[in-house]
């Protein structure tokens, strides 16, 4: 059985629970990517049907908000903030050695699946810039040094 298959029960299980809630399509969303990790593509289609959107609607929704993952998700997340106090504070030259050091870009997921890379834009830590949250843990004036070892840590297997 193709891994999409063994979600199936999981996804349909959540449609019926919520389909004939008003404004079903978000809470469906969020209910299988809590329960999964990520919305597979299986689900897309399944959704679709019980709801009588089309497969364009759905997708759609998916990737206009940035926290829905349409794939597994890395080992470990890193939030780097970009707002104005962190950018004041060196925060461009972080994300530049962050990209360098995980070969990804602002939005992507390090070969090995250790890390995924997400910009923000504000952690509310404006106080202690820059700062980033790692695995929902803030990290504040970080330095190159520190953010280096934190990310080594990461894809060395320790505990981040």
């Amino acid at each position: 059985m193709p891994d999409e298959l063994l979600h199936l029960p999981l996804i349909h299980s959540i449609l019926a629970r919520e389909k004939e809630t008003p404004g079903a399509l978000l809470p469906i969303l969020h209910a299988i990517q809590q329960g999964i990790g990520f919305v597979p593509d299986a689900a897309v289609a399944e959704i679709a049907h019980a709801l009588n959107l089309s497969l364009a609607e759905v997708r759609g929704v998916i990737s206009f908000y940035h926290d829905f993952r349409t794939t597994p998700p890395a080992r470990h997340t890193l939030r780097l903030c970009r707002a104005e106090s962190c950018q004041s504070r060196g925060a461009e030259a972080l994300a530049a050695q962050l990209r360098d050091q995980l070969a990804l870009d602002d939005h992507g997921t390090s070969a090995d699946g250790a890390i995924s890379l997400r910009p923000v834009y504000c952690l509310g830590a404006c106080a202690c810039s820059p700062a980033l949250e790692l695995d929902g843990q803030l990290h504040a004036r970080l330095t190159p040094e520190r953010l280096r070892a934190l990310v080594n840590g990461c894809l060395e297997g320790e505990t981040c």
